[in-house]
């Protein structure tokens, strides 16, 4: 996908060298953003294999609420920032689908509910597509010090474009080896999913980065990668079900042909 080797070529070309929280340095730069079309095909890195399988059982994870890797999350990713027990606080998917807010009741006393955004997204999609509201945040700054690791693609929006439907995600901080290529696929997937549940097409991706890093130690996988030559992109299929009744079973991906896998490592 060009456009995700446009932005690893910017980094090695213009980035500075930043220190960060995790001791490994970086090439890192402000400030970067790209659209990707869904109708030309669906977003999945060919220069290196990405295990598709991952992105879609994280994000159906996700998309449960969930707070703990043994609840179905099916896969090792998340594993370095969770507690012995498994739970990693109340990260992207709680505040996706139980946000929490505290309202007094008649008595004055604090009682608590969840609001679910994803519904509410979906709700208002269909009721008053042409809002300016239709956004999902992670960044719950009441509960940061909870999470294992505050949200890096922290918010997103759509908008409806005629019988298309656009997603546009903020993210503060941005690994491109490692995490990019994956959050491509992921809201992409998501997109995607949406605009089904809600009668549309998948139109745009739209990615704004904050910081776009580089570790140090995944500079030559990177370089490696920009001498492969792209492939065309695979399609996905996904089951005409309720959107909350897909499965990992019912996500299909076609015809990708990736170059073989490149392992880099990770910085926690």
């Amino acid at each position: 996908m060009k456009q995700y080797l446009d932005l690893v070529q910017t980094i090695l070309d213009d980035g500075i060298d930043k220190t960060n929280r995790t001791g490994t340095g970086t090439k890192s730069i402000f400030g970067y953003q790209y659209r990707v079309d869904l109708q030309a095909g669906f977003p999945l890195l060919t220069t290196k294999k990405i295990v598709i399988r991952s992105v879609v059982n994280e994000l159906l994870w996700f998309l449960k609420g969930s707070t703990n890797i043994n609840d179905g999350l099916n896969s090792k990713i998340w594993d370095p920032w969770a507690d012995a027990d498994g739970n990693v606080g109340p990260i992207y998917g709680y505040q996706w689908r139980q946000w929490e807010q505290f309202r007094p009741d008649e008595s004055g006393q604090p009682v608590k509910r969840h609001i679910d955004q994803i519904q509410t997204v979906i709700d208002t999609i269909k009721t008053n597509p042409d809002s300016r509201r239709l956004i999902v945040s992670a960044w719950n700054v009441a509960d940061l010090d909870q999470m294992a690791l505050p949200p890096c693609h922290l918010l997103f929006q759509f908008y409806v474009r005629g019988d298309y439907l656009d997603c546009q995600l903020y993210q503060r901080s941005a690994d491109v080896a490692i995490g990019v290529p994956f959050n491509i696929a992921s809201y992409s997937l998501l997109l995607s999913m949406i605009a089904q549940e809600c009668n549309r097409l998948p139109g745009h991706f739209i990615h704004t980065i904050g910081d776009a890093h580089i570790y140090t130690d995944h500079v030559n996988g990177l370089r490696e990668q920009l001498t492969r030559p792209t492939q065309t992109l695979p399609t996905i299929q996904i089951a005409n079900k309720p959107f909350d009744q897909i499965t990992a079973d019912d996500i299909v991906v076609d015809n990708y042909q990736p170059a073989p896998f490149i392992r880099f490592p990770i910085s926690v």
